[in-house]
């Protein structure tokens, strides 16, 4: 008796769960593949993640060029910190004799870790006949 009951139970359960088809299988391996990488993604992500402030470095690497009587310097801003920057203000003085005789700022709404942003301030005076100064004057965190 407990022989048929154990052959009626074994039916019943094959009969409950029927064999994957090819496609199943293929879209489980597809689905566990994706899960796989977002996992590995977030966990490399968490592991190399600096906690570090943003540090923030501007360059003008390029030519000064001259279009209509105004002198054109281009510029390059890095954040090479671990977080994001917002509000960056980039000022520019051009000092003469000794003497500012023209400023410029540009406001960069925001630069996250290994970012870069150009931009150009534009003079009425040749630059190269001064002394040129460009920096970042401040930013903000998130």
């Amino acid at each position: 008796m407990s022989q048929q009951i154990n052959e009626l139970t074994d039916s019943y359960r094959e009969q409950q769960q029927p064999k994957r088809s090819l496609a199943e299988w293929v879209t489980f391996g597809a689905a566990s593949f994706i899960l796989a990488v977002v996992v590995s993604l977030v966990c490399y992500t968490w592991l190399n993640d600096k906690q570090e402030p943003p540090v923030l470095s501007v360059s003008n690497k390029q030519a000064i060029r001259q279009v209509n009587g105004h002198f054109y310097v281009p510029f390059e801003v890095v954040n090479t910190g671990g977080e994001t920057a917002e509000s960056i203000q980039v000022v520019a003085e051009l000092r003469m004799n000794g003497e500012v005789t023209e400023t410029g700022d540009i406001q960069i709404d925001f630069l996250s870790t290994n970012e870069t942003e150009k931009g150009a301030f534009i003079f009425s005076r040749d630059p190269r006949q001064g002394e040129l100064i460009i920096r970042v004057a401040s930013y903000k965190l998130p």
